[in-house]
């Protein structure tokens, strides 16, 4: 049996025999026509501008399991299918397979509950780079061992993934002791859990740490999901976490030839409400220059949300060997360090980003690829 077709004023309403109600708008319907998008490059060359927004079709009816509409003024029909238009119904968002579900995790989680592969599965293998994609986003942290002792190999993984993020830093960017450092990484100092970048203008995404050495006393690497943290604050203190989430307040770095500066809020809330994503550090924090009325109360949720960050029931400590590679969503999970001595051996990790949209992309094309995007 075919659905049924009703004409409303604005829209086209159709049922379907298991009782699906879809509702069209007239509008939608002329700008979604399959015959105004590129047939090579898929992207929408139909110009709005050249109908009317009150635009309706003279005919509309159900022919050979499409939706045909004729439109005035035009000699062709649109035609739908009726199992695609069902799929991409007004009020429907279209399936990603890049909508991980988060697994939002504590201390408990340990060292040996985050996710690991090899590097040799990663590069050789799609479904096993898919399945890596996948678990690291769903923790916002993996590790992925077996790589060879040269910098190439780290920025090969990453490179697997999408295209490398350029900062100021550079392309890549070396985490050693320095004598003459522009950043705290570059000492031997500890480094409380922060996120990289906030002063940059969209922070960025995935962060590749490859461990090269790591011979001296201390320097474990330390990681919190910034999203447990928030969901702590927002039960304990909701006014906090609503001026965590509402007030932007300034990032700032500096050096003798950068000076880049952004305001932000430190929780970021995604469209249902949720936290997706978190700028946390204290070390490039501008000098605060909010209203005096609001400050105190802005304190007090900011240290909240740093006393979270240093419980110790929400923070895992790994200890990388020569050959690993940490990956982490930069915007999720806190990272910082143990301060060592470099005196007592050499301590070396190469590192680049690669932005949450690249990430997400490969997501999507391996799951077309493999018949399920």
């Amino acid at each position: 049996m075919f659905p049924s077709l009703t004409r409303g004023a604005d829209n086209l309403e159709i049922r379907w025999p298991d009782g699906l109600i879809g509702q069209f708008p007239y509008i939608w319907l002329r700008d979604t026509d399959p015959a105004g998008f590129h047939p090579m490059t898929g992207e929408r060359d139909f110009d709005l501008m050249t109908v009317p927004p009150d635009i309706a079709p003279e005919a509309a009816e159900i022919e050979g399991g499409a939706l045909l509409l004729r439109w005035p003024g035009e000699e062709r029909s649109s035609r739908f299918d009726l199992d695609w238009i069902r799929t991409h119904r007004p009020g429907v968002s279209r399936a990603d397979p890049a909508d991980v579900p988060l697994k939002v995790w504590r201390a408990e989680l340990g060292p040996d509950g985050v996710p690991r592969t090899s590097a040799e599965a990663v590069l050789t293998s799609d479904a096993a780079l898919s399945s890596w994609l996948r678990k690291t986003k769903a923790f916002g942290l993996s590790i992925v061992d077996g790589l060879a002792d040269d910098v190439d190999a780290g920025e090969a993984i990453a490179r697997r993934v999408g295209h490398l993020r350029e900062t100021n830093f550079g392309i890549t960017f070396e985490v050693v002791s320095k004598p003459d450092p522009n950043n705290l990484a570059y000492t031997a100092d500890a480094l409380p859990l922060h996120t990289d970048l906030p002063n940059q203008e969209l922070p960025p995404g995935y962060q590749f740490l490859h461990c090269l050495a790591n011979e001296a006393e201390g320097g474990g690497s330390v990681f919190c999901d910034g999203i447990a943290v928030a969901e702590r604050l927002k039960a304990q203190d909701p006014d906090g976490f609503e001026l965590l989430s509402t007030v932007r307040v300034p990032f700032r770095f500096q050096d003798a030839e950068t000076d880049i500066r952004s305001r932000k809020t430190v929780l970021t809330l995604n469209e249902d409400g949720q936290v997706s994503e978190l700028c946390c550090n204290a070390h490039i924090a501008d000098i605060l220059d909010l209203d005096p009325g609001i400050m105190p109360a802005y304190y007090r949720a900011y240290r909240q949300m740093m006393e979270l960050t240093r419980d110790p029931g929400y923070v895992i400590s790994l200890r990388l060997s020569a050959g690993e590679m940490v990956i982490f969503d930069n915007r999720r999970v806190l990272h910082g360090r143990e301060a060592f001595d470099p005196a007592t051996g050499f301590r070396h990790l190469h590192g680049c980003y690669v932005d949450r949209g690249e990430w997400d992309s490969r997501i999507r094309v391996l799951a077309r690829a493999m018949g399920a995007g």
